[in-house]
């Protein structure tokens, strides 16, 4: 095994993925959803980094190979558990319009994984498509979206605690000056939500098509003999 620059980033990548959910247990929010945040960026953009630089490099090796998509698929399993969980919080059912999504993409992802494993080396015939590489990005930004929009909404729900439910509502009915930034937070937890649900949901059905697309491919690898 070759220990270059783009292999030591895609195992960084994969290491970051639990830590991902690790955050919530040694933090309190926000402060866990801003550690996510970051760590979740930072892993997302090294996925670009590591395979630009293996061949920019010259440097593409088996091992790069093999981590590379275990860490993506690490990366967004682990994070959608963690959303779909605290999607939940302080609710009695978890939310449709997040596990449904996140459901159809855990779904897929195991499904092909297991898929591959059962082809072995015809597996490495079948090549990613531009589809699936909007596929993960689509989910990328969903998920970052998401964990942004945790952030947002705990600031908001700190402010008003502080203020009180009387005073929230009369500086949202704009009856007193909005000193704390109260409107903006609200507007930001919003439209995080919004944009976050859209994404994921685009996300989710480009996996779909992703899915369908890489069994179709297969299923000549699937026939019986005659």
């Amino acid at each position: 095994m070759r220990w270059t620059i783009p292999n030591i980033l895609t195992v960084l990548r994969l290491l970051a993925a639990p830590g991902v959910a690790v955050m919530f247990l040694y933090f309190n929010r926000p402060i866990a959803d801003w550690f996510a945040l970051v760590l979740f960026i930072a892993a997302a953009i090294t996925d670009w980094f590591d395979g630009y630089l293996a061949r920019a490099w010259k440097q593409e090796t088996k091992l790069g190979a093999m981590l590379d998509p275990i860490a993506d698929k690490a990366m967004v399993v682990i994070a959608l558990c963690v959303i779909a969980g605290l999607s939940s919080f302080g609710r009695e059912v978890m939310d449709p319009w997040i596990l449904l999504p996140a459901t159809v993409i855990l779904f897929r992802e195991i499904f092909v994984s297991g898929m591959r494993e059962f082809l072995g080396d015809v597996a490495g015939t079948l090549k990613v498509t531009g589809l699936a590489k909007w596929k993960t990005t689509a989910q990328m930004i969903a998920i970052a979206v998401l964990f942004a929009k945790g952030v947002f909404e705990h600031h908001f729900l700190a402010l008003a605690y502080g203020l009180g439910p009387d005073m929230v509502e009369r500086v949202l009915s704009g009856q007193e000056p909005d000193l704390v930034g109260l409107n903006t937070y609200l507007t930001l937890t919003n439209l995080t939500w919004w944009v976050g649900v859209g994404l994921l949901w685009i996300a989710a059905i480009l996996t779909l098509l992703t899915g369908w697309d890489y069994f179709r491919k297969a299923l000549p690898h699937l026939k019986e003999p005659l």
